[in-house]
């Protein structure tokens, strides 16, 4: 019997990359699909143009903003109550190679597989990776990404078990939902795929890349780590990850290396960039770029705050939201 994949495409205010996503879609070989295609509380006429344009596909309107985490969970809801067999994430701003649904399901065959990440290649360097997923690096207390920005190759042809596979393009198993439960929405945005696969191992999974399951992705540079508003997810949400999957001695070195390390060093530096920020205005020099480098200290520092008072989900990320 054919398995059935529901394929989730959340959109906020990304209807050009929205449209050519849902538009390579289309033309998938495998025809047991379902296209649900989620809007974030969209304002830019998003909604009109997917009535207008895709009239056969589910438009599902949150009316507000839930973020990566809470929008694709109102979707991976519907999945679980329709029960379909797999639940197929996607970003927006991606394009899909036409087997990508195929290729997924043939990696679904090891009944181990809970889920499956894509070889993301990005958009703008057709055979240059994104990256696949990331291993656990305790030294650095985060993870080291596999793949990141490498020339497609030999090295990237077979399928590894990893820590998490990227959120960009994920395929699972509806029984690994029913397990271990959906997104967790206070991450709003970043590592909340990575506590997915982490929650997903402890239940017995195992987390794979899919080397011929492949897709383009844009990489959007709204989202990217050297905005302020990504600084302040990325720093807030690391901590939040590292309370959900460590304990003990490993949990408090971690926690001490970076609220009592980093958080006094950023601290300090915002500080001191202040000042060397004064003495350029005075000497008429450029200061565009100290401005930037301190909206990101800063949204860090409100990230780690936020995190201690367990201001999650939106949080106060709308105060980055128009730095440059």
């Amino acid at each position: 019997m054919s398995k059935h994949v529901a394929i989730i495409v959340l959109n906020w205010n990304g209807k050009e990359d929205t449209r050519k996503c849902l538009i390579s879609l289309q033309a998938l070989t495998y025809s047991h699909v379902e296209i649900f295609i989620i809007d974030n509380g969209s304002t830019d006429g998003s909604k009109e143009v997917f009535r207008k344009e895709f009239p056969t596909l589910r438009l599902i309107e949150t009316k507000v903003n839930l973020g990566y985490a809470g929008g694709n969970n109102v979707g991976i809801e519907i999945a679980l109550k329709e029960e379909f067999d797999f639940v197929f994430v996607l970003n927006n701003d991606t394009v899909v190679d036409p087997g990508i649904v195929e290729a997924f399901l043939s990696g679904f065959s090891e009944a181990k597989v809970g889920i499956l990440g894509a070889k993301i290649y990005r958009m703008d360097e057709p055979n240059r990776l994104d990256h696949l997923g990331g291993l656990w690096n305790p030294k650095k207390i985060d993870f080291d990404y596999v793949g990141y920005r490498a020339m497609d190759g030999e090295k990237y042809s077979c399928s590894k078990e990893l820590d998490y596979v990227c959120g960009a393009a994920l395929m699972m198993r509806r029984e690994v939902l029913e397990k271990v439960g959906l997104f967790d929405p206070r991450f709003f945005l970043f590592w909340e795929e990575a506590d997915f696969c982490f929650r997903a191992r402890r239940a017995g999974f195992l987390v794979k890349n899919c080397p011929e399951a492949k897709v383009w992705h844009k990489i959007s540079a709204s989202f990217t780590g050297g905005k302020p508003h990504a600084a302040y997810f990325i720093w807030r949400g690391r901590l939040l990850w590292i309370e959900k999957n460590f304990s003990g001695a490993k949990k408090f070195f971690y926690f001490a290396r970076l609220l009592g390390g980093k958080f006094p060093a950023f601290f300090f530096s915002k500080q001191m960039r202040k000042v060397q920020l004064l003495l350029q205005k005075c000497a008429g020099k450029d200061t565009q770029r100290n401005k930037v480098r301190i909206q990101q200290i800063d949204a860090a520092l409100c990230g780690m705050q936020d995190y201690l008072f367990k201001r999650f989900y939106a949080g106060r990320s709308k105060n980055f939201m128009n730095c440059d």
